[in-house]
C-alpha cells in the first residue's frame, strides 16, 4: 500500500498549522483530508496526538474556548476511520485522490452507524475517547 500526501495537501496541512488557512472553511472535508496528512507520515496514536493539537491550537487562535467547541471522540474516531479506509486502499496519490476513491468519508453523519447519539454527545465523550456502542471501528495495525 502506497500513499503520498500531494505537494498541495502538505501546503494545505502548513497553513492550517500555522493558521493560515480560513477558518470557515475548514470543513468536514477539510477535517478528513488533515487526518490524512497525517496518517500519510505518521502511525495511528501520533496522528490523533497532532490532530488534537492542531484543533485545539486553532480553536484558541481565533479565540474559541476549546472545551466548547472540540470533540476528543469525535477526533479519534475519524484518525481511525481514515486510516481504516487507508488500509483498504490500494494506494493514494493524495487526499484528494483517497478521497474519490472513498467517498463514504465525506459523509459526516457516518459515525451515527457505529455511536448512538446518547452516547456520542455526551460530556464523557466530548472530553475523552469513547468507543463505539452500537459498530466497532475496524483497527489495523501500522
Amino acid at each position: 500500500m502506497n500513499y503520498a500526501a500531494s505537494k498541495e495537501d502538505r501546503e494545505f496541512r502548513r497553513q492550517v498549522e500555522s493558521f493560515e488557512f480560513p477558518v470557515p472553511e475548514f470543513d468536514h472535508r477539510a477535517h478528513v483530508r488533515l487526518a490524512y496528512t497525517y496518517l500519510v507520515d505518521n502511525d495511528v496514536t501520533e496522528s490523533v496526538c497532532l490532530m488534537r493539537d492542531t484543533i485545539i491550537s486553532l480553536l484558541k487562535h481565533v479565540g474559541v474556548e476549546p472545551s466548547q467547541k472540540y470533540h476528543e471522540t469525535l477526533t479519534e474516531a475519524w484518525v481511525l476511520a481514515v486510516h481504516h479506509f487507508m488500509m483498504n486502499t490500494d494506494s493514494s496519490e493524495s487526499a484528494d485522490d483517497f478521497m474519490e476513491k472513498n467517498e463514504v468519508l465525506l459523509d459526516s453523519s457516518i459515525m451515527m452507524t457505529h455511536y448512538s447519539a446518547g452516547v456520542l454527545f455526551s460530556e464523557l465523550a466530548r472530553s475523552s475517547f469513547v468507543a463505539p456502542d452500537l459498530d466497532p471501528i475496524p483497527r489495523h495495525g501500522r
